[in-house]
């Protein structure tokens, strides 16, 4: 049985992703070796994601451990994940999803659209701040950055009204107490890949590959891969107001997707049905795109 070392972030959040895998992996016999690496997202905490600017900045330096033999596989939570991997890696896994929904959290509100007039929503996501202008204009949105837990323990100092959450982290943490809304997909669509863990490796490591193969699932190769390679048609990083989600039905690939202005005032939404998820993202992209997606996307980079 192999020795396996994994590269992951040091949040409770990453912490928990990375033994998840170890331990499937430890099923099957093999030595598991976890080490942290703390990576330029989890170093800059004061400033909106979306201001950083950085392509990978929550998986360059665990893809240069990876690069140096340091570690033989990575686990991303695949939503930060560049659409485009950099030169010598490959995605040897993506295991079956979790909940890709976005989530309302809060202490005294039952949802969205219960909150009052005026009041104090966190997220430092591009895109739940335009959709949820697009919901309720009145809303006064402010910035949480943080890992789950800070985010969490801001929220129950009364800091905000309400905070969204993807609900993927608090199953996976266990912290759901909280959760006051499920968000359905056509009031906000999640982000690209949210909810699914990626496993990447080096290009030409067949024995790693080989071990990893079991963890491959189906249906979340295909919808993430589906949503992503929207991404790609639009342009469009981890950062940008663009959310996408792809469902498998009747072995048919359906996709809805949203392209939003950061303050609401413009939202374009288009869905499609498939058979081959880069197609049909492509096809859906391509189509937001003579919609106007483009303009609202350059604005945001501008």
């Amino acid at each position: 049985m192999a020795h396996l070392r994994i590269g992951s972030r040091g949040s409770r959040l990453a912490l928990w992703q990375a033994n998840h895998i170890a331990a499937r992996l430890q099923e099957r016999g093999h030595e598991i070796e976890i080490t942290i690496i703390k990576t330029t997202g989890d170093k800059i905490t004061d400033v909106p994601l979306a201001q950083v600017g950085t392509k990978g900045m929550f998986t360059k330096e665990i893809e240069e451990a990876l690069a140096e033999n340091r570690i033989d596989l990575a686990v991303h939570s695949l939503k930060d994940l560049p659409t485009e991997l950099p030169a010598g890696f490959e995605l040897a896994a993506i295991p079956a999803r979790e909940d890709p929904s976005d989530v309302f959290c809060s202490r005294l509100h039952a949802s969205v659209e219960a909150l009052p007039h005026g009041a104090l929503v966190g997220t430092s996501s591009l895109r739940r701040h335009a959709q949820l202008k697009a919901l309720r204009p009145d809303l006064d949105i402010q910035p949480l950055r943080g890992n789950v837990d800070t985010r969490l323990r801001k929220l129950e100092a009364g800091e905000y009204d309400g905070i969204i959450l993807a609900a993927a982290g608090l199953h996976r943490l266990g912290t759901t107490e909280l959760i006051r809304q499920v968000i359905p997909a056509d009031l906000m669509c999640p982000a690209p890949g949210q909810g699914a863990l990626a496993i990447e490796i080096r290009i030409g490591d067949a024995a790693t590959a080989r071990e990893l193969q079991f963890l491959d699932d189906a249906n979340a190769r295909a919808t993430t891969t589906c949503e992503r390679a929207l991404l790609t048609a639009l342009g469009g990083g981890c950062q940008v107001p663009v959310g996408a989600l792809a469902e498998v039905k009747d072995e048919r690939l359906y996709l809805e997707a949203v392209v939003a202005r950061p303050d609401g005032t413009k939202l374009l939404r288009e869905s499609g049905v498939g058979d081959d998820p880069i197609v049909l993202g492509r096809a859906v992209g391509e189509t937001l795109l003579q919609k106007g997606a483009g303009e609202i996307l350059e604005e945001v980079y501008g």
